[in-house]
């Protein structure tokens, strides 16, 4: 009989240690061990980044920037897809983003059309997707939380309005223009933003229009084909990045002309060497676009996971630079 209560004794003693040790986990697992999203303290955000590709020095300088301020946090993890300037490579990113269940999509898209399908499956995961540099063409806005780049009508109605500052009003120019990719935001929106201005002003005529891709040595080929049929009428060459710009400018020495004499180079973005072509006296006009998006994205994404209302266009601050010296005298600060 002693030996039955001892027994029971010691699994009473037990069974009591048991739900003591239970309500302990319980409570740890329930209680402040969270920060302001929600999760606990050690749970990272989970980006996924779809970049477009490399196909420039700035949208090199944006993933740069991007890798660095997020990749360096720790309160982030980062995953990164290059798409190689296709957009099927786009959204088979987005849905293995998507599958992987991460907090916040970032995407830098390669045209604007296209992405209503795999948005909804975006927004039916509870995923915030939030765009970069180029915006996107969809009949319902909600399928993207925020965009965050620069204002591309802007930066083309700027380009011209210094064009017609430095040639004159009174001056009759021929204008070459190299467009970026066919269907981008940046494109379609530089292009229209240069065409208002020019409109407006009778002596000033775009004589050809054609895609450089965005790249320096499709912007070398298609101002090479603008030189051999219109070499002696060019007065002026618009690029909408400074890749297509550099390229031109090499065309234009190997034709035998003197860029940014003979024909004067607008560009747009503001990498280091179409500063330092300016310097050279090669290039005349940068219209800045800023590709430094990481700070700003990490930020969106910590509100965002705090449960904040995030603006629905977070603008990045930019300037336009005439001249050598105004090139000089921002070389030396100039990231990218």
């Amino acid at each position: 009989m002693r030996k039955t209560k001892t027994l029971l004794t010691y699994l009473f003693s037990s069974l009591v240690l048991i739900l003591l040790l239970a309500a302990c986990s319980s409570d740890s697992t329930s209680t402040g061990d969270k920060n302001e999203s929600g999760g606990k303290k050690d749970e990272k955000i989970v980006v996924g980044f779809s970049q477009i590709g490399a196909e420039s020095g700035w949208r090199t300088a944006e993933t740069e920037s991007i890798k660095e301020t997020l990749g360096n946090d720790s309160r982030f993890e980062l995953k990164f897809s290059d798409a190689q300037q296709k957009q099927e490579n786009q959204i088979k990113a987005l849905r293995s983003f998507i599958a992987q269940k991460v907090d916040i999509i970032a995407l830098a898209p390669v045209v604007e059309s296209g992405w209503e399908t795999v948005l909804q499956e975006a927004k039916d995961a509870k995923i915030p997707v939030i765009l970069l540099d180029r915006g996107i063409d969809v009949k319902d806005e909600s399928l993207y939380t925020s965009f965050i780049g620069s204002d591309f009508i802007l930066e083309g109605e700027n380009a011209a309005k210094e064009l017609i500052n430095l040639m004159g009003k009174d001056s009759k120019v021929n204008i070459v223009e190299l467009q970026g990719t066919v269907g981008a935001s940046a494109a379609n929106d530089r292009m229209e933003g240069f065409a208002n201005v020019i409109k407006e002003n009778p002596n000033y005529n775009i004589i050809k229009s054609q895609s450089g891709d965005f790249t320096r040595a499709k912007g070398k080929e298609v101002m090479e084909a603008f030189l051999k049929s219109d070499g002696e009428n060019i007065d002026a060459v618009y690029a909408h990045n400074d890749d297509m710009a550099l390229g031109a400018i090499q065309a234009i020495e190997e034709y035998g002309l003197k860029p940014g004499e003979d024909i004067k180079v607008v560009s747009v973005d503001g990498i280091k060497a179409i500063f330092e072509a300016v310097a050279a006296g090669k290039a005349n006009i940068i219209v800045e676009c800023n590709p430094l998006l990481g700070p700003q994205l990490a930020q969106a994404a910590l509100d965002l996971q705090a449960g904040k209302e995030i603006e629905r266009w977070i603008k990045t601050e930019e300037t336009v630079f005439v001249g050598k010296e105004a090139a000089e005298s921002a070389l030396p600060s100039r990231k990218y």
